[in-house]
């Protein structure tokens, strides 16, 4: 049975039924944990459907797996879905975090189970929709309801008393922007009468959106706040630290980078190719800066869940850097970053979690001597620790050479600076990582290991940690399997931005010529 053209329909469909149907069952024993677990396996078999059946030679720009059906008659709301080689492994992502999210939550969850799995379980199907949807108006559904489970995650789950000013302070992070955001799709819709992505990316092509340039500006601006925050760019991070430290383990495995990053490389590079070129200096520039100054803030935390927020921070902006050098180097390797990334910070807050579940507490100075006590423990901490600071033949140094190459390539001002400036961020990444694993397992045994007996790994953590550890030297050492798909996409954002500014070249040099004669 061919089940292309329905594949990402089921996708969304199975996590949505899966909470449904657990907000059905009494929550009794491990009956949630079991039913979640059966769930995110299902969903994640079903993304593999979508790599082994990919037409990695398809032309560039074209989608695949694609639903395209009216929906809604007036406005025009198509419910339109597909995915290319920007989303496609995004969704496999998704797919893979979810089980390993569950099985770290197993016994860190121990009330109100049934509300934590069906929650997790709808910011999976808000994730996957994000990533799918072609049609702004699916997508801006998709976007704002991934913000409730979140939210209500971090109020109902998170581990102090503070946690409800940091549910608080993330919603208004992500919702105040997101409602200008609205209006800048509205905006499109008025002048164009589609929400469709492929549409509104050729009315862009041919500069047929809107004569005002002011206007349309101002709409890229609402576009691309809405996704920084998101991120979050600095210095637009106000509520990651707070969100990281109160967020449980499997929330906060996805809580940051890959939704705002997405809708950049998609929404706003698509629609808005010249005003993007026209802010990528900043962008560099804040990404540069990003880099060294959430690495700066990491190297002094005595809190281990701080300590990898500020890391978080520095990783993405990377990323920024790389997508808005708008160089084939830069992008794939912003793009592949964006996988990378995701995977060791989810194994490094995996590995969090479960020391926090020996010990209770995320205070380095209250641990050391851990070595001897948690051989596999330590075993996991120190390869993802060197999967994060980017070490040869592992997953991060992919995405950094990629991106470093990519942006002393670009052709804006002071890339230079930026780039070397950036590259520093390498170093103190190395000194605050290996600095937490000095502190936390070696040297003098710390008040909190002397007074607790905790325990290894168990058979379910190792199950959790070993696809992750297992995907670190795959994607080291055979990065082509992910970059055929990957390339074509960042092939294309590139062309895109060259073409969109040729025009404006064309009358610099026309108006200059003039003067001349």
């Amino acid at each position: 049975m061919n089940i292309d053209h329905s594949i990402l329909t089921i996708l969304i469909l199975v996590p949505l039924a899966g909470a449904i149907l657990l907000a059905l069952l009494p929550d009794k024993g491990k009956l949630m944990q079991w039913g979640a677990l059966a769930v995110t396996l299902i969903t994640f078999l079903l993304t593999l459907h979508l790599p082994f059946h990919y037409d990695y030679g398809a032309s560039s720009g074209t989608f695949q797996f694609a639903t395209d059906v009216p929906w809604i008659a007036s406005p025009a709301i198509r419910y339109h879905l597909g995915v290319d080689g920007l989303s496609m492994w995004l969704v496999v992502l998704t797919g893979i975090l979810a089980p390993l999210g569950v099985l770290v939550s197993w016994r860190a969850i121990e009330t109100r189970k049934k509300t934590f799995y069906v929650l997790f379980l709808l910011q999976q199907v808000a994730m996957i929709g994000v990533f799918v949807s072609l049609d702004l108006f699916l997508y801006y559904g998709f976007w704002e309801l991934s913000l409730i489970p979140m939210t209500l995650l971090i109020a109902t789950f998170g581990r102090t008393e503070n946690r409800r000013r940091a549910a608080i302070k993330f919603f208004l992070y992500a919702f105040i922007p997101s409602a200008i955001l609205l209006v800048g799709i509205l905006w499109l819709y008025a002048r164009t009468g589609t929400f469709d992505l492929p549409r509104l990316t050729q009315l862009a092509a041919a500069h047929s959106i809107s004569g005002n340039s002011s206007a349309l500006w101002l709409c890229s601006l609402a576009f691309l706040v809405a996704f920084a925050v998101k991120v979050p760019v600095f210095p637009l991070h106000g509520w990651l630290s707070d969100a990281v430290s109160e967020a449980p383990t499997a929330a906060v495995m996805v809580l940051a980078g890959k939704l705002g990053l997405y809708s950049i490389l998609r929404f706003s590079f698509s629609i808005f190719p010249e005003q993007s070129h026209r802010i990528a200096p900043l962008m560099l520039a804040l990404g540069a800066i990003g880099i060294v100054y959430g690495a700066l803030l990491a190297l002094v935390q005595k809190d281990l869940k701080r300590l990898a927020a500020y890391a978080t921070l520095s990783a993405l902006a990377f990323i920024i850097l790389g997508i808005f050098s708008f160089t084939i180097s830069g992008l794939d390797g912003g793009i592949f970053h964006i996988l990378s990334e995701s995977l060791s910070g989810a194994a490094f807050f995996m590995l969090l979690g479960i020391l926090y579940e020996r010990y209770g507490t995320y205070d380095m100075r209250e641990y050391g001597g851990l070595a001897a006590k948690l051989p596999w423990m330590v075993t996991l901490f120190v390869i993802t620790t060197l999967s994060l600071v980017g070490l040869p033949m592992l997953n991060g140094f992919v995405g950094e050479f990629l991106i470093l190459s990519g942006s002393m390539q670009a052709v804006f001002a002071h890339h230079m600076v930026w780039t070397v400036l950036a590259t520093t961020g390498v170093i103190l990444s190395a000194s605050y990582m290996l600095w937490m694993i000095q502190r936390v397992f070696y040297g003098d045994l710390g008040i909190k290991p002397e007074n607790i007996k905790g325990w290894d790994l168990d058979a379910r953590e190792h199950l959790a940690m070993w696809p992750l550890v297992i995907l670190f030297l795959i994607m080291g050492v055979a990065s082509p399997i992910w970059l055929r798909a990957i390339d074509a996409a960042g092939t294309r954002i590139a062309a895109t931005q060259s073409s969109s500014v040729q025009p404006q070249a064309q009358i610099t040099t026309a108006s200059a010529s003039t003067e001349a004669k």
